[in-house]
């Protein structure tokens, strides 16, 4: 009999990373894959992205319903609240034998939270990270103390998730999943691009990726009118992605539509998805905002990354990054810096420090060994 694996998925950011290990999962001869979108998956606001995923030819098991109009800390809250009572009755349904979910974000602490009074086995991927500008920094960690088995980037991470008190058998250092898909990109000629997004690559292209600092909500407001004055003035293409459903979101996506009316050189989208996302990374000449694709997956195509405020702030940051604080004039003097032959130059041999290859393949292997039972289910604190 087949094991199941219940994979959660809530972000077209999260989804990307996910992509390998979920096709891997299908593909195993011991696991079957029940799939659940929720978060802004189900969003016409933020692309409505549950379209990428049967695009991609995945089942979709099950869709729960948690992100609510509002994205005040209180509809936050009450997000949460909705993914947990929905979770609950997934679970319920599916009976999985294993859930498996990455990262941080709020949807997915929901999914984990009811499986863990559901009391079955959670597996948790990049734990150990550290994001000390959003609450996404709290619920990695209260997932990790949640999840039983942990895959992590560096391992730097691991000794963290041992410091935490897990006990070593339950961690894995395999890298990071999304550098797989990097490797397996096959690059869409430019003009196929331009037609694609219905937008053309005039150089110099800036690629701006901004989310809220959710742990600093005024500062969200101050960030985005210094980097939108920054980017005023500037004789180069520059492309926005719509920001994740945060608290604080739907203001970035008000002044990205304020700044497109005004400069006939820039364009948005609210989802463009991984494959396109990747496409884009490897034809524009420098990525600016606070996401972490600049420190993670731009490494791979030795991209300039001009990285704002407080965001990322403790992730480990490749030599690719030029910080810049929230002021217009510290962003434009990094941006200017990244666009510079000098420093492109300086990334010539620079390989990404997440790679560690095969990623996907190892987790699908642990999760095909692993005893189930009470040895897994029963956490010891080691000091």
């Amino acid at each position: 009999m087949k094991r199941k694996i219940c994979v959660v998925t809530g972000s077209r950011s999260e989804y990307g990373l996910l992509y390998n290990i979920i096709k891997q999962i299908e593909a195993a001869p011991k696991l079957k894959l029940l799939l659940v979108a929720c978060g802004t998956h189900l969003s016409p606001e933020f692309g409505y992205t549950i379209n990428e995923i049967k695009k991609d030819g995945f089942k979709v098991a099950e869709r729960i319903d948690t992100l609510l109009s509002s994205d005040s800390t209180v509809g936050i809250t009450k997000s949460i609240g909705l993914g947990i009572v929905g979770f609950a009755d997934c679970f319920k349904r599916l009976k999985p034998d294993i859930l498996l979910v990455l990262g941080d974000r709020f949807e997915i602490f929901a999914a984990v939270t009811a499986a863990m009074a559901m009391n079955f086995p959670i597996v948790h991927i990049s734990g150990g990270d550290i994001t000390e500008g959003v609450i996404d920094e709290q619920i990695r960690h209260a997932i990790t103390k949640m999840s039983h088995i942990h895959f992590v980037s560096l391992p730097a991470h691991a000794h963290r998730l041992r410091r935490m008190g897990e006990e070593p058998w339950r961690i894995h250092t395999v890298g990071e999943p999304c550098i797989d898909r990097i490797k397996s990109l096959k690059k869409m000629p430019r003009e196929e691009l331009e037609k694609t997004l219905g937008t053309s690559f005039s150089h110099p292209a800036i690629l701006v990726t901004f989310h809220p600092v959710t742990l600093q909500p005024k500062e969200t407001a101050i960030q985005l009118k210094n980097l939108l004055s920054a980017l005023d003035k500037l004789k180069a293409k520059i492309i926005f992605t719509y920001p994740n459903a945060d608290s604080g979101g739907r203001m970035i996506i008000s002044g990205i539509k304020g700044f497109i009316k005004l400069h006939p050189n820039a364009a948005a989208f609210e989802s463009v998805g991984t494959y396109l996302y990747l496409n884009l990374i490897s034809r524009v000449d420098v990525i600016v905002g606070n996401s972490s694709s600049a420190l993670v997956e731009a490494p791979s195509f030795k991209l300039p990354a001009v990285n704002i405020g407080e965001r990322q702030k403790g992730r480990f940051k490749p030599q690719n990054v030029i910080s810049a604080s929230g002021k217009a004039a510290s962003i434009k003097k990094a941006i200017q810096k990244a666009l510079s032959p000098q420093f492109r130059k300086r990334l010539a041999k620079m390989t990404n420090p997440y790679d560690k290859g095969g990623v996907a393949k190892e987790i699908v292997n642990v999760l095909s060994g692993l005893e189930l039972g009470q040895k897994i289910l029963n956490k010891k604190f080691i000091d």
